[in-house]
């Protein structure tokens, strides 16, 4: 069995993740249509919880409209007492969305 530390969104299924710490970083990406390389900026948060079992992975956000869903929540740390619902509309690069939160 692989261990995983990135998460891991499946089509069509909500997943419940609960979050400790961000970070705002720059990080590179290579476009797949033109294969050329850029910097894109990320939400990385820390997950400390994925569907109620304790984990230690990291959700990258390269999504600008999935980033400002989580932006009023960060600046003063209200994003640890929801948790989160996520849920990947399509296949490949579609953005996932929060399909609804709960305050803890």
């Amino acid at each position: 069995m692989a261990l995983e530390n990135w998460v891991k969104l499946p089509i069509g299924v909500e997943v419940r993740l609960h979050f400790r710490e961000y970070r705002v970083t720059a990080r590179p990406i290579t476009d797949p249509t033109f294969g050329v390389a850029r910097s894109v900026q990320t939400l990385l948060l820390l997950v400390d919880r994925e569907d109620g079992v304790p984990v230690d992975k990291v959700l990258s956000i390269v999504s600008e409209k999935l980033a400002n869903e989580f932006k009023p929540y960060l600046g003063d740390g209200s994003y640890r007492d929801y948790e989160w619902f996520l849920v990947k509309d399509g296949p490949g690069f579609a953005a996932p969305r929060v399909a609804r939160r709960l305050k803890i």
